[in-house]
Order: C-alpha cells, then structure tokens, then sequence
C-alpha cells in the first residue's frame, strides 16, 4: 500500500518538475525559437484608437492568433487576415482583399476554397470585448515563402461588423472593417 502512494507520489513529481521546466525556462515544445516568429499586431478602430492586440506566434504547422480586443458590437463577427500592410482609417480598405496567395474561393465551408487568411467566426461578449485563441494552419510567419503575412508589404488582421458566412466569395458577407492591425 505505501509503495503506491509513493509511485503516485513521484509520478506528480515527475510531471511537475516538466511543469516547470516547460514555463520558467524558456522552452517552448511548439513554438519555433526564433524571436522574430512571434508578432504583437496592435488593433485600431476606425478614429485610430487602439482598442486590442492579437499575438501572432508561428509553430511546427501554421500561426496561433492570441486575440483580445473591445469596442466591438456584441454577437458574431468575422476575422480575416488581409492582403496589404496597410490600415488607414475610417474604413480600412487600405488593406485590401482577403490573403489568398493560391488563388482560392472564400470561405472554410467553400469547397473551392478557402482563403489563406480565412478563419473561424469570434464572438464578442455582451460588453463588446473578446478574448480567444485561434489557429490558422494555412500561413506562417517565415519570411520568403509563399503564405507568409511578412511578404513584401506585409498584411492586416481586420475584424468585421457581423459575422462571416464561410462560403460567399470573396469575402463571406461579413460587412464593414471594424478593428485592423497592421502586420509586417
């Protein structure tokens, strides 16, 4: 009976121990070490007011999007990264059309498609803020390759007024541009 208690013990221990090692000594199993794979992209509204950030962090099979921001209307609201580095207020438009560096139909229910920069619908509290994580699998951060944001003038995260429908091209009926981040 003690020798139970013991091995369940040193178990605990042992992944603990890992725990640790994992957080305080700066090793990360997924992301790449490489500082300059990992981007802070500030969100501005429409009056240039910064109203969130989303951190960008490239691993073994595509990019993670920390996303937190506020000033949204409540509900559903589409996400999208844009082709242009580029977001002048009010309307954005500056960043272009959707990233779709192979030429794809919109959206992640498309069977032509979808868009590099398509991503999952996010949904802002009843308070207009959002906090989430995604992931896109179908870009990096890599500087040099095809479906990277870091091309040569670079791309935008740009959040929309409503939700996106996943399948109209070319942008999913997903209304105005209402947060965009500048990504280079």
């Amino acid at each position: 009976m003690n020798f139970s208690k013991f091995f369940y013990l040193y178990c605990a221990l042992l992944v603990l121990a890992a725990l640790i090692y994992e957080t305080h000594w700066g090793h990360e199993a997924s992301a790449k070490g490489n500082p300059s794979q990992r981007l802070i992209v500030p969100l501005i509204d429409g009056k240039g007011e910064e109203l969130g950030e989303a951190v960008l962090t490239e691993t073994e099979k595509g990019v993670s999007i920390a996303l937190q921001a506020e000033g949204l209307r409540p509900g559903i609201h589409a996400i999208h990264f844009h082709e242009a580095g580029s977001c002048t207020p009010p309307d954005f438009m500056s960043a272009g059309g959707h990233f779709n560096p192979d030429h794809k139909q919109h959206g992640l229910k498309n069977s032509l498609g979808p868009h590099a920069g398509d991503m999952p619908n996010i949904f802002a509290d009843s308070h207009g803020r959002v906090k989430t994580v995604l992931f896109n699998p179908r870009i990096t951060l890599e500087e040099g390759k095809k479906n990277s944001l870091r091309d040569a003038d670079g791309s935008a995260l740009v959040i929309h007024e409503t939700g996106d429908d996943q399948q109209t091209d070319p942008s999913g009926n997903a209304g105005e541009h209402v947060l965009c981040g500048v990504i280079k």
